[in-house]
């Protein structure tokens, strides 16, 4: 009875210790099905069908091992991404990478306004009214709220994201046909197919989470002694990041591809689904599609502002007062009007901008990885807690793939007009 009692104990610390660090892991898997990534996720199912959803393997575990790298960095140094960067490759490298880093995330946070605005349109609610309202919101919860506020709101947000799996569920997929795809994988070797998988690995492994998920470890200050837990976050995270995903695609390419539905925003899915699954099915969809995005329209630039500021030295952090993190509030604030004012202007390009930004993520995404790569094995900076064998073999396959993949798409249309 007593060691029943002391087991019971025992769990009981553990499941306390585990809550307290939940978070980063899964935030930042959450977010990464955002506006962009839905819209990307709901054009390759009405496209492609269940013929990319095998992507979403290789993907997970890149990113299971990325992620890790991320918060072991993180947690050893004390310093985020951007710090690192700066200190060892130096001031000149440290401003083209993020230069172009900035562009790519003013172009995905617009896309997360594009969704809000999309989105409350199916629910009669116009876009001058529903995007100036939810860029209000999240910039008064990141410069007047605290961390552990926010990201309370950002789990909630997380768990709100499993409205796909009902959306996907009623639309009475062909699970002997998704089985067939994923074990038989297939790659049409043309320009559009290529840019769409490059666009699928973007959105799933994009280069602002690595920044996010190593800053977010430190504003959190978690320490060696409970990796485990931080471990099993990460792990939860990447598994929401690629069931939600594969939902999506299931939902688009079991009623849209038959159909020979096309759509070029995630919010044409949600209108799309409703006579060939029912207005519950389209307003599920929508209402995932509202919610990642306002998730998404916060930790966007919130991430961007985060390693900005680092990699050139500003302070950064939700807690600080604004006249201690002048810089980092002020970017923040900046991308968020940015990102709001051009989803407001009439006849913007936004499915270029939605597709496009996911695509320049595939393409700057072996930049970071080369980057972190090289900074994790440095044992003056990791001292025993550098990569094993099997992180860096895995780390540096998906560095020469998604450097081959952005290669091929851009000599594939030289090669066309040859």
């Amino acid at each position: 009875m007593f060691r029943l009692r002391l087991k019971e104990s025992k769990f009981l610390k553990q499941l306390a210790i585990f809550l307290a660090i939940l978070g980063p892991g899964i935030i930042t898997g959450s977010v990464d099905n955002d506006a962009g990534g839905i819209t990307v996720y709901s054009v390759a199912g009405a496209e492609y069908g269940y013929s990319l959803i095998w992507t979403l393997i290789p993907s997970f575990i890149v990113l299971l091992v990325i992620q890790e790298m991320n918060a072991r960095m993180g947690i050893v140094t004390g310093k985020g991404l951007s710090d690192l960067i700066r200190e060892n490759a130096g001031m000149k490298i440290t401003f083209f990478i993020f230069i172009g880093l900035l562009f790519s995330n003013i172009g995905n946070t617009t896309t997360e306004f594009a969704g809000v605005a999309g989105s409350m349109e199916i629910f009669g609610v116009s876009k001058y009214i529903s995007v100036p309202v939810a860029a209000i919101l999240v910039w008064l919860l990141v410069v007047k709220g605290t961390y552990k506020i926010a990201e309370r709101i950002f789990l909630i947000f997380s768990m709100s994201l499993l409205t796909y799996v009902v959306s996907a569920l009623m639309s009475k997929p062909h699970w002997s046909e998704i089985g067939s795809s994923i074990l038989h994988p297939q790659l049409e070797m043309n320009t559009q197919s290529l840019a769409m998988v490059i666009a699928l690995v973007g959105t799933t492994i994009a280069p602002w989470m690595q920044f996010y998920m190593q800053s977010s470890v430190i504003e959190k200050g978690l320490k060696m002694k409970n990796y485990r837990y931080t471990v099993i976050d990460i792990t939860v995270g990447c598994i929401v990041t690629v069931v939600v995903a594969f939902f999506i695609m299931v939902a688009c390419g079991s009623t849209l591809h038959p159909s020979g539905i096309l759509i070029n925003e995630a919010k044409d899915a949600a209108l799309a689904l409703k006579p060939l699954a029912g207005a519950l099915a389209s307003q599920v969809f929508a209402f995932g599609l509202f919610v990642a995005s306002v998730f998404s329209a916060t930790i966007l630039p919130l991430a961007t502002a985060f390693y900005v500021s680092e990699a050139f030295g500003f302070e950064a952090g939700i807690d600080k007062k604004w006249d201690e993190a002048k810089e980092f509030y002020t970017l923040y604030t900046g991308i968020l009007v940015i990102s709001a004012i051009i989803i407001l202007i009439p006849n913007a390009p936004l499915i270029k901008i939605s597709v496009w930004s996911q695509v320049i993520n595939g393409v700057l995404l072996p930049v970071v990885l080369v980057s972190m790569i090289l900074l994790i094995n440095n044992k003056k900076i990791m001292g025993n807690y550098v990569n094993n064998l099997a992180q860096n073999i895995i780390g540096w396959s998906a560095v020469i793939v998604l450097t081959g993949l952005s290669l091929i798409l851009l000599i594939l249309p030289l090669i066309s007009k040859l």
